[in-house]
């Protein structure tokens, strides 16, 4: 991985994983990495707290433009059930939340969707009767995924 040549800048996409942001922490400098939360994890684990709608309207549209501070500070008197959990988890991340209404508008990639359901439509193919991985396919399958992150999947 430190093999590979890297921009002055560039930006990893993870998931909320301790062993990812390890892995990612390795690349480059902390000045050439950009460190960003998916925005569908983020969700994800949003959806666990048991707010009303419109709490949950708030909370999104507070992280939709990376006030997490904000979405902190909101939360943290609310009675939902799971916003301690979720709190807590915003705090780790804290860094790694961005303005994602930007993001999207300048074109960044905010979340792993796309990957992750090309990795699904691959993994079920693999189970189809008589379906067997095979060592020289594997860069083959692998192309997609690499050349969807690096922006040159035509779309």
């Amino acid at each position: 991985m430190n093999a590979q040549p890297l921009g002055e800048q560039f930006t990893c996409l993870g998931d909320g994983h301790e062993g990812v942001w390890n892995i990612v922490s390795e690349m480059g400098t902390s000045q050439q990495r950009m460190e960003v939360l998916d925005w569908y994890l983020i969700m994800e684990n949003a959806n666990k707290v048991q707010g009303t709608p419109a709490q949950q309207s708030q909370m999104r549209a507070l992280l939709w433009r990376g006030e997490t501070q904000k979405a902190i500070e909101y939360l943290r008197p609310e009675p939902c059930r799971g916003a301690t959990g979720f709190i807590n988890y915003l705090k780790h991340h804290q860094t790694r939340i961005i303005d994602y209404q930007a993001g999207q508008e300048a074109g960044q990639s905010i979340g792993w969707g796309r990957v992750e359901s090309l990795v699904k439509q691959i993994g079920m193919r693999v189970k189809l009767p008589g379906a067997q991985w095979r060592r020289e396919n594997v860069p083959k399958v692998l192309r997609h995924p690499c050349a969807y992150l690096n922006g040159a999947l035509a779309a």
